[in-house]
């Protein structure tokens, strides 16, 4: 009796942590797809919110400033390089170089990124939003 208690205690110890491995595994990967589902950037809202935000001072169009800088083609690119624009002293400066955590950090908060700047925007505090913003951004390079 001892040894088929111990045979089955041998078996079940020997699947126990597999089918725990098993378990642990796919609950990452489920909790994964949930996440990276959820942060997903919308270009569709970020265009949407361009133009309800952004659209009265800047234009997408290469080479249209209006009150502030067009802003087609900034992504990946060195702030204050658009030509034609005359930039704030502290955003020429600040050798920012316009990728997503760069954008990220700015459009939360212009005045406290960049002391200085002549950007009178107070900010966006919504990080979801942020991502959509910069998601349609990013399709406005060249």
């Amino acid at each position: 009796m001892y040894q088929a208690m111990n045979a089955t205690m041998r078996t079940y110890q020997g699947t126990l942590p597999m089918k725990s491995s098993i378990i642990v595994a796919l609950g990452v990967v489920a909790f994964l797809a949930a996440q990276s589902g959820a942060s997903a950037a919308d270009v569709a809202k970020g265009k949407e919110l361009f133009s309800e935000q952004c659209a009265a001072c800047h234009s997408v169009q290469p080479g249209q400033n209006g009150i502030g800088p067009t802003l087609a083609g900034i992504y990946d690119k060195p702030a204050a390089s658009t030509p034609g624009f005359q930039f704030s002293g502290a955003l020429k400066a600040s050798k920012i170089v316009w990728t997503a955590s760069a954008l990220d950090k700015f459009l939360e908060d212009p005045q406290s990124d960049v002391p200085g700047t002549k950007m009178p925007y107070m900010g966006l505090a919504n990080a979801a939003e942020r991502a959509d913003v910069i998601a349609y951004l990013e399709t406005l390079s060249d």
